[in-house]
């Protein structure tokens, strides 16, 4: 079923009458809200109900949705993130919020909203919109307090009973013999610890992580008859949890006391985070001190034993949002905030630039999964880096502008660019790229007229900076504008001129690159086919002998386009499918979109009729993601009437309705895998 769910870190204990409670909740209201204090639950219970509504798809035949709103700081980027976790990766000009409605308009689907106190009005008034634009959706959402919204059906979230089946004390055995496999607690003192902890599931999941140091569950339960000493109440000063949820912090503090020095250090540092983070990110971010490279590593296993820190995918971890908080406090103790975000955002700065360097090696794909997982902690760099470093902040959004372009964060790169670009007016290299970023994401969301104006601006700072790198982009950056105005002759003037008169080999520069995939483009839009096919077919044997996936696959969509145009569907299908191929790679939409057309119309002029329509209708779908209808150079117009025609010749209207219907409503992948079945070149 479509979803995006994220793993179970850990087995589902208990809850039975709550989750039935949520599952009738669900069936009778649009819009569930799970409510309680920090550690109670909500999310796992969330996550649960949202598994079981996955198991029965004919409720929710769209999917089911996970968005964490947990590295949000403010509502700058919960459209986005919102949109994101549904796939969707709008390339228009439309308000987010405005493409996000539509997109969810004839959806029938369960979004589950995460942590979503820090946020709640803003969240609200989202939720509003979508639940009015969108009448077959479902909203679950988790937060310490209300949403507000109109019709809000709230679920309080209760600690795990004390007595009985499913209760607190099953679950701490459950953790306890995970954490000290073999041991045989004493029934009383289990319930002691389970009554102390007041049977909230983190305070539980915390003291059963104080097992693996050697501690018996006897221990715990006198050390909690004992109490903690007061500085544990430090909490209640800033709000983060009542003063009648004593048990969750001391259960904390206790985890944060059994900690050495060294991991408490890490904790508070490792707050800094939105995302996930690595071991090497972890060191670079958060080395210092008595904390060296090497101690990272020590530490940040000992917080994974202690459960303050849970590992994710291979080789990644999270802290919980509630102990990120914790951190957050301390390291506002130590006086080590500003410090502290100084180092993540140098960090990834740095990473933007490797990232930017990398781009047209062998490792390109590998850097796209980099960026794409970093995004949270990337903007959270360039907020910091506006207010402390503006310059700085000009130089990071430059580089990573052209990535989220292609991955379809256009409206936060635009939002970032023009931000940055504000912040620091000063003319120089860092601006002439921002600009160009700038000018490439408005040209992905059809502002054509703008784009133009903003690579006119960048050919002339080129120019006086005497820049030959800065001259390619902006002949770049003019030349898609142009083809997608549907002038390739301009198009190729201004690639051919700027190639002639910096020449070079095509991998000395990405911008050498580019420049040269634009004149492939306006040869096969002025008609020029052989030489179209020639120059492709050169591009794309270097691309391949380095290990190149960007220009690559789009050398395989105008090999595809230009055999089409030939009357070789059979060469046109293997250039679409790895085309296609190469796009899913590096997870963009748009160039998935273009390559299923392209690959429909070589399946209906081989004379395969039912697999076009089918393939077509995936495509379709791929274009309803990024807020478009078809889009592309104008050379692909008649390519795709001809494709239709031909289709609905060969198996009839209704076979090809049928089967159009088959492929927008398969699951993205299994379709995907179905139409790329064929041999690639």
């Amino acid at each position: 079923m479509l979803g995006n769910l994220p793993e179970d870190a850990t087995t589902f204990v208990g809850r039975r009458a709550d989750l039935a409670r949520v599952a009738h909740a669900l069936r009778t209201s649009r819009l569930v809200t799970l409510t309680g204090p920090a550690g109670i639950g909500k999310t796992r219970l969330a996550l649960r109900a949202a598994q079981q509504a996955q198991d029965t798809p004919a409720a929710h035949p769209d999917g089911v949705w996970w968005a964490d709103l947990s590295p949000l700081r403010d509502d700058a980027l919960l459209v986005a993130t919102v949109s994101d976790a549904v796939d969707f990766a709008d390339h228009t000009l439309r308000m987010p919020a405005e493409a996000l409605c539509a997109w969810l308009q004839h959806k029938r689907l369960l979004l589950v909203v995460d942590c979503c106190e820090r946020l709640a009005a803003p969240v609200a008034h989202l939720v509003a919109e979508l639940l009015t634009a969108a009448p077959r959706l479902t909203v679950l959402a988790t937060s310490r307090q209300v949403l507000g919204s109109r019709g809000e059906h709230v679920l309080d979230v209760p600690p795990l009973p004390l007595a009985g089946p499913d209760g607190a004390a099953d679950l701490f055995r459950e953790r306890a013999r995970r954490a000290a496999p073999g041991a045989a607690p004493d029934a009383t003192d289990v319930d002691a610890v389970c009554a102390h902890l007041e049977g909230i599931p983190l305070a539980l999941e915390l003291a059963c992580a104080q097992l693996t140091e050697g501690r018996t569950v006897h221990d715990l339960a006198q050390r909690l008859t004992a109490r903690a000493g007061a500085r544990l109440d430090v909490l209640t000063q800033d709000g983060v949890w009542p003063e009648r949820h004593r048990a969750l912090r001391t259960a904390i503090g206790w985890s944060h006391e059994l900690c050495t020095p060294l991991e408490r250090l890490l904790w508070a540092r490792l707050s800094v985070f939105r995302g996930d983070f690595d071991e090497e990110r972890a060191a670079e971010v958060c080395a210092g001190g008595p904390l060296d490279a090497g101690a990272v590593g020590r530490a940040l296993h000992g917080l994974i034993r202690k459960s303050v820190v849970r590992e994710r995918a291979e080789g990644t971890f999270r802290m919980l949002d509630t102990l990120r908080e914790y951190g957050a406090m301390w390291l506002r103790e130590l006086g080590e905030s500003a410090h502290v975000a100084e180092r993540h955002a140098t960090h990834h700065a740095e990473l933007a630039r490797r990232a930017d360097e990398g781009w047209i090696g062998a490792e390109q794909a590998h850097w796209y999964r980099r960026i794409g997982g970093a995004h949270a902690d990337l903007c959270a760099a360039l907020d910091h880096l506006l207010e402390t470093a503006p310059e700085r902040a000009l130089a990071m959004a430059g580089r990573i502008g052209f990535y989220w372009g292609c991955c379809g964060h256009l409206h936060e790169a635009r939002a970032y660019l023009t931000r940055a670009l504000r912040a620091h007016a000063a003319p120089g290299p860092h601006r002439s790229r921002a600009l160009w970023a700038l000018g490439v994401a408005g040209s992905l969301q059809g502002d054509h007229e703008g784009a133009r104006r903003l690579g006119e601006q960048c050919a002339v700072a080129a120019w006086q900076d005497r820049n030959p790198e800065d001259m390619l982009s902006a002949a770049y950056l003019l030349g898609i504008t142009y083809l997608l105005m549907g002038r390739p002759r301009a198009a190729h003037t201004v690639a051919d001129r700027c190639l002639t008169a910096r020449p070079g080999a095509p991998f000395d520069s990405a911008a050498q690159l580019r420049c040269r995939l634009v004149r492939v483009f306006a040869l096969t839009g002025m008609g020029e086919l052989d030489d179209a096919r020639t120059a492709a077919e050169e591009l794309r044997r270097i691309c391949a002998e380095r290990g190149e996936c960007w220009t690559r696959s789009y050398a395989d969509y105008q090999l595809a386009l230009v055999a089409l145009l030939q009357e070789r569907p059979d060469d046109a299908a293997a250039h679409a499918r790895a085309m296609v191929d190469a796009k899913y790679r590096i997870g963009d939409s748009f160039g998935i979109a273009l390559g299923l057309d392209t690959l429909a119309a070589a399946l209906a002029a081989r004379g395969d009729g039912e697999q076009a329509a089918r393939v077509y209708g995936t495509g379709h779908t791929y274009w309803s993601q990024v807020g478009h209808p078809q889009r592309g150079t104008p050379e692909l117009g008649p390519v795709r009437e001809e494709c239709e025609r031909r289709a609905r010749a060969l198996i009839g209207d209704a076979a090809y309705e049928r089967a159009y219907r088959e492929g927008a409503a398969a699951h993205q992948d299994t379709a995907l895998a179905l139409a790329l079945l064929g041999p690639l070149p």
